[in-house]
């Protein structure tokens, strides 16, 4: 087997553990793949699907199919157009998946990031890249899209070899899958930890305040962990959350009522969770997705 056959297993192998070990992290997965799936579209993935099997055809010297097929992914594209003028990308294929790499203690997490800073510094990036990869701690939602404004050329331009040059005409189709745009969308896990201990917290609250704080530093631990691992850590939200958690966790202590500062933390947690996820990284995809749906 080789090392590049053996990483699928090896990630569904921890895939696995984690899921076993962590119940919720399957949870969350499921959660942010159902919202991508929404997103997906159905003629796009036609025309996906038509082109892949357009190359097959050529490969199996039956022209005249794979001209049918460039027509057929042509025609669905241009429906996808129609539909959606205002759009550059149009989403055909979707993944999600947990990757917590990240070590649970923070002085562990800031020697890594250390680590890394040198590693920069002297230009050494395939260190650098493994210890950045030791920093992650997330929901990863990858979207590969179809760009509306690059692959209808494409396909016309592998029709038009076609006739010539059926092998240039494969080239062509192969160079037009390979225009798909990678999106990625990351929540980061410290954050989900941090907003199901807070809510954990007001439920134990009602019973017992003393349980309830502990699992409130729970949710602080996990913030600032967040902040080490470098989702977003400058961002002032941070302090305010953490001013929050400060505030509930004296609340606690006393006698006073506690529904209004769980509400405003909860509420605030969910805003900054909420912008942290919406982001979105994009770049052009190596290879088409296996599947096209």
């Amino acid at each position: 087997m080789t090392d590049t056959q053996a990483k699928p297993t090896l990630e569904m192998q921890r895939n696995r553990a984690e899921q076993q070990a962590r119940p919720e992290l399957d949870k969350w997965r499921n959660e942010a793949e159902q919202q991508a799936l929404k997103t997906l579209d159905n003629d796009a993935i036609a025309a996906i699907e038509q082109t892949v099997q357009a190359t097959y055809s050529i490969a199996a010297g039956k022209t005249a199919d794979a001209l049918k097929g460039i027509e057929e992914a042509t025609g669905k594209v241009n429906i996808v157009l129609a539909r959606n003028p205002e759009l550059a990308l149009i989403p055909v294929s979707v993944e999600a998946l947990i990757i917590d790499t990240a070590p649970r203690d923070i002085d562990d997490i800031e020697k890594l990031a250390d680590a890394a800073d040198k590693a920069i510094l002297v230009d050494d990036f395939p260190t650098a890249r493994a210890l950045l990869g030791a920093l992650r701690s997330e929901v990863r939602v990858r979207t590969y899209n179809l760009p509306l404004g690059i692959y209808p050329t494409a396909l016309q331009e592998a029709a038009r070899l076609l006739d010539k040059d059926s092998q240039a005409a494969s080239i062509a189709l192969l160079a037009a899958l390979k225009t798909l745009v990678t999106v990625d969308q990351v929540t980061p896990l410290p954050l989900l930890v941090a907003q199901e201990a807070i809510n954990q917290a007001q439920t134990s609250a009602q019973k017992d305040k003393n349980a309830a704080q502990k699992v409130v530093g729970t949710a602080e631990f996990e913030l600032n962990r967040a902040m080490a691992l470098g989702y977003a850590g400058q961002d002032p939200e941070y302090q305010a959350l953490k001013d929050d958690i400060s505030n509930l966790k004296k609340q606690l202590k006393g006698t006073e009522d506690t529904t209004s500062a769980f509400s405003k933390l909860k509420a605030r947690l969910g805003t900054f969770l909420k912008r942290k996820s919406d982001r979105r990284t994009s770049s052009t995809s190596e290879q088409a997705p296996k599947k096209a749906a």
